[in-house]
């Protein structure tokens, strides 16, 4: 029996979230408490960060972005937990963006901690920047950290760790997050 590669009109279809790769569509587990907390705060102060006079939109956990033709790597769409766009909101406002994150957040979940987890994030961020994404965070809410990866030099992260205020320089000028308040 020959597979059908599952398209970006499948994608819409599912209920969930979940990505399109390879022509495979790929459920994500629903998060739990902290990390879904986690992810709203970081989305609440990017709000506070546009309320402040940025340009841009803050995208929150479940939203889509999708390309075609598809990355290197197979990857069609991206459902990070947190984001910030600076491209037009699609005219259909039920569809998925066309586009990338010039920021991306990804918030570890109970699941994210073994080490073919790491290696699914590092394909992932790979991806972010090959779609143009410019920073992704690493966000561990066990750890309590931050891990900032930026395209410019993808193997080297920043870390944030409490007592430090977290940012997205050069992508979002002036924005900074608390890292204590962050997971107080």
């Amino acid at each position: 029996m020959i597979q059908v590669a599952a398209t970006l009109n499948d994608l819409m279809k599912v209920d969930g979230k979940a990505e399109l790769i390879g022509g495979r569509i790929v459920s994500i587990m629903p998060t739990g408490y902290w990390p879904g907390e986690l992810a709203f705060r970081i989305s609440l102060s990017l709000r506070d960060y546009i309320a402040s006079g940025a340009k841009g939109h803050v995208i929150a956990d479940s939203v889509g972005y999708a390309f075609d033709p598809p990355l290197p790597s197979g990857r069609q769409s991206f459902s990070p937990d947190s984001s910030f766009y600076t491209g037009r909101v699609p005219k259909k406002h039920m569809r998925y963006i066309d586009g990338f994150p010039i920021f991306a957040v990804e918030v570890r979940s109970d699941s994210d901690y073994a080490l073919a987890a790491d290696q699914e994030y590092e394909e992932k961020r790979a991806d972010y920047f090959a779609a143009g994404t410019e920073i992704v965070w690493d966000v561990d809410p066990i750890a309590e950290m931050i891990s900032a990866y930026k395209a410019a030099d993808p193997a080297t992260p920043v870390v944030f760790r409490r007592g430090d205020m977290a940012d997205a320089e050069p992508s979002l000028p002036g924005w900074r997050l608390s890292v204590d308040e962050l997971f107080k």
